[in-house]
C-alpha cells in the first residue's frame, strides 16, 4: 500500500491524464403525460388521433396512452397493434375522458363534455360553424384548457394541420372527379389526362391556395389540361414558381371565368375565406352551360361553398345531378381517405406531444411555444378567443395576459 503522498500525488495527475469515457449529459424528463383517445362519434367521422406507430413513440417516451376500444377501425387500425404499441385499451368512454390530456379528431359532444372530470386539457378540432354556446359554457364550467389543433402554428407561422388536410383534400378531389367521370351511372366515361392522339380533359380550379395547388397537382401529373382562378397575383406567381411551368392563370373575372367553365369536364372549387362564408363565384347559369356529364367538385361546401348551385351531401350520398352536371359536396373529404389523414395528423402531433412532456406540461408548453399557444381557446375555463367571444356574446381574456400571470 503507496503512503507516500508525493507519489499519490503523482499517480492521481498520471491517471487524470489517461484517456477517460466521454460522460453524456442524460436530459431528465420533466413531465410524463396522461393522455386519453376516444373513439369519434361525429357523423361519418373515420379518422382516429394518433395512429399505433405514434403510440409506441410517446409511450417509450415514458408517457402513458388510453385508447378506447374501436377507435382506429375506421382507419383500419385494430385494438390489437394499439395494445401491441403500449396502449391500454379501455371499453369505458369515461376512463378516457378522466385522463389529463383528451386528444381527439372532431370538437367534443355535449355527452363527452360531461363525462370530462374537470381541469384538463381538450385538444381538437374547433369548427366554429358547428361549435354550440351550451358546449363552451360546460367547457368554461369544467375549467378546460381547449386548444384548437387547425389554429396551431409551426415555426413560419404557417397553419400545419390545415395544410395538410388541404394537401389531402386537394389530391383526392382529382381522384374523385376522375371517378366520376368514368362512372358507369352518369360520367361521360372519359379518362383525366387522356392518351396519345386524345385529348386530355379540362380541368379549372377555383383557389390558388394549398388545396388548390395540390388538386392542380395531380392533374398536372395525370396529364390534365388546367386553368387556375384567384384573385390574388401574389398567389397565382407564387403557384406557377412552386409548380416550376407555365399554366393558365387568371384573376377571378366573371366572363373569362365563364368561358373556362363553359369547356370544362371538371370544376374544383377550392376558395377558402378567412372568417366566414366563401364567396360564391359561380353562378347557376354558369352551371346551367357547362357540358352534360361534368363534374363539380365543391371542397370549400363546409364555408358555403363557391357555386350557387351547391348542396352539403356526405360520403353514403356523395353526388346529386343538377343541370346535368354532377355534383360532389362532401365537406370532409379528408376522412374518406382516413388513414392517410390519421398519419398525416400523427406525425405534426407527435413532435408537439414530446416537446409539451420535455417542457413539463401543457402550460410550460403554452407559455414557452407561441405557435402552440395560438390555437388556445379556452385556459383553465377563460376564454380566450375573441372571435368566440364575440359570436357567442361571452367574455374572453387575451392568451398573452393570461400567460404573464403564469
Amino acid at each position: 500500500m503507496i503512503t507516500d503522498p508525493n507519489i499519490l500525488k503523482q499517480l492521481i495527475k498520471e491517471g487524470s491524464l489517461m484517456p477517460q469515457e466521454e460522460m453524456l449529459e442524460v436530459r431528465r424528463k420533466k413531465g410524463s403525460l396522461y393522455i386519453g383517445i376516444p373513439k369519434e362519434t361525429s357523423f361519418q367521422e373515420k379518422r382516429v388521433a394518433l395512429v399505433p406507430e405514434a403510440v409506441s413513440l410517446l409511450v417509450s417516451n415514458g408517457h402513458r396512452v388510453k385508447i378506447e376500444s374501436k377507435s382506429g377501425e375506421n382507419s383500419n387500425f385494430s385494438d390489437n397493434e394499439y395494445s401491441e404499441a403500449g396502449a391500454e385499451i379501455c371499453y369505458d368512454p369515461k376512463e378516457i375522458f378522466e385522463c389529463d390530456i383528451i386528444f381527439k379528431v372532431a370538437p367534443p359532444s355535449e355527452e363527452e363534455v360531461e363525462m370530462m372530470s374537470g381541469g384538463q386539457t381538450l385538444i381538437s378540432a374547433l369548427q366554429l360553424s358547428a361549435q354550440p354556446k351550451v358546449i363552451l359554457q360546460k367547457l368554461m364550467s369544467k375549467k378546460i384548457t381547449a386548444v384548437a389543433w387547425d389554429y396551431i402554428q409551426d415555426d413560419a407561422g404557417v397553419y400545419p394541420i390545415v395544410r395538410s388536410m388541404g394537401e389531402i383534400a386537394g389530391t383526392t378531389s382529382i381522384l374523385i372527379a376522375g371517378e366520376l367521370l368514368s362512372s358507369f351511372e352518369h360520367g361521360k366515361g372519359i379518362m383525366l389526362g387522356g392518351i396519345a392522339g386524345v385529348q386530355p380533359a379540362e380541368v379549372v380550379v377555383i383557389g390558388a391556395g394549398t388545396v388548390g395547388e395540390y388538386a392542380i397537382r395531380a392533374a398536372l401529373g395525370l396529364g390534365c389540361s388546367v386553368k387556375v382562378f384567384d384573385n390574388s397575383l401574389s398567389r397565382l406567381r407564387r403557384l406557377q414558381n412552386d409548380i416550376g411551368r407555365r399554366i393558365f392563370t387568371s384573376v377571378l373575372q366573371p366572363k373569362v371565368l365563364a368561358k373556362a367553365i363553359r369547356r370544362a369536364d371538371v370544376v374544383i372549387g377550392a376558395l377558402r375565406a378567412p372568417l366566414g362564408r366563401t364567396p360564391c363565384v359561380v353562378s347557376e347559369e354558369m352551371i346551367m352551360d357547362m357540358k352534360s356529364g361534368s363534374v363539380v367538385v365543391d371542397v370549400s361546401i363546409d364555408q358555403g361553398g363557391c357555386f350557387e348551385t351547391s348542396q352539403v351531401t356526405n360520403h353514403i350520398n356523395p353526388t346529386f345531378v343538377k343541370h346535368e352536371v354532377i355534383h360532389y359536396c362532401v365537406p370532409n373529404i379528408a376522412s374518406r381517405v382516413s388513414r392517410t389523414a390519421s398519419f398525416a395528423l400523427s406525425n405534426i402531433f407527435s413532435p408537439i406531444l414530446l416537446q409539451m412532456g420535455d417542457y413539463g406540461g401543457c402550460k410550460e408548453l403554452i407559455k414557452c411555444d407561441l405557435g402552440f399557444r395560438s390555437g388556445v381557446y379556452m385556459y383553465k375555463g377563460t376564454l380566450t378567443s375573441e372571435v368566440l367571444g364575440k359570436v357567442f356574446d361571452l367574455k374572453y381574456k387575451n392568451i398573452d395576459l393570461l400567460v404573464l400571470g403564469m
